[in-house]
């Protein structure tokens, strides 16, 4: 057996694994799954393919990862899983592969911390430098933006997107698009609660940056508009500020009803 895996665990040929990879007792790993260095995985995980993940990744325990998608639909397609680089998955985190009809893979980027009993489903895709707190959970094709916290036991709609730097309170249900920077609160299904200030000022936005997304929401929710006079306001708001053009962009790509 080699170096950094427990004989209990079952690797299936097929699988391919990179240098400095440990992996614990009683895991799983199928076949079609490709590994990257220096990954690390605690007791009783399982790893399905096809199914690829970067480096310096950590499963801590009991993490279900690439199982099929939970959609009556799948009829056994090709779809993927691919995960980016130094993701934390705490224990009991389940993640699925995308299905036939919605694209075929699920992703999830870079730097990413997924606490107890997380789960995302088929065909999302998940940014960097995320926070998903415990028992958050996202139905399928959902998309997320970078630095998104999802407190716990939040819950997303199937096709809802998470702008970059939203903010989901705890017991949140969403289902609309959130806007980049906005706060949700439970209340109900969640709703807007301003925007995540000391977020974007841990992550380095100054207070002209902050004020601009601050005149941005009151135009978008607290002026009493509707959402065509509301993106005319942020038009304008849009011609000094990027982060306002990228709430706009936002707003104008969407599918689904926003939030509001």
């Amino acid at each position: 057996m080699a170096a950094g895996i427990h004989p209990s665990a079952v690797i299936e040929p097929g699988a391919r694994l990179g240098e400095n990879v440990r992996i614990g007792a009683f895991c799983h790993i199928g076949e079609d799954v490709i590994i990257g260095d220096g990954c690390e995985f605690g007791p009783h995980c399982s790893v399905a393919g096809p199914t690829t993940i970067g480096r310096d990744n950590r499963f801590i325990g009991h993490c279900a990862i690439g199982g099929e998608p939970q959609d009556k639909k799948y009829a056994g397609e090709h779809v993927e899983l691919v995960i980016g680089d130094r993701n934390l998955f705490r224990e009991f985190v389940t993640i699925n592969r995308g299905t036939g009809s919605g694209g075929g893979v699920t992703r999830i980027g870079n730097d990413n911390w997924m606490l107890a009993y997380t789960h995302v489903a088929h065909d999302c895709v998940v940014g960097n430098h995320c926070v998903f707190s415990n028992n958050a959970t996202l139905a399928g094709h959902v998309t997320v933006g970078d630095h998104v916290i999802l407190s716990g036991f939040a819950g997303i709609h199937q096709f809802c997107r998470i702008g970059a730097h939203a903010f989901i309170g705890m017991g949140a249900f969403v289902n609309g698009d959130v806007p980049p920077f906005v706060m949700v609160a439970q209340d109900g299904y969640g709703r807007p609660r301003g925007i995540n200030s000391e977020g974007l000022k841990r992550r380095g936005f100054d207070s002209t940056r902050i004020s601009a997304i601050k005149r941005a929401y009151r135009a978008l929710y607290i002026a009493g508009s509707s959402l065509d006079e509301a993106r005319g306001k942020l038009a304008e708001l849009a011609g000094e500020s990027e982060d306002v053009r990228a709430l706009l962009d936002f707003i104008d790509s969407g599918e689904r009803p926003l939030l509001r």
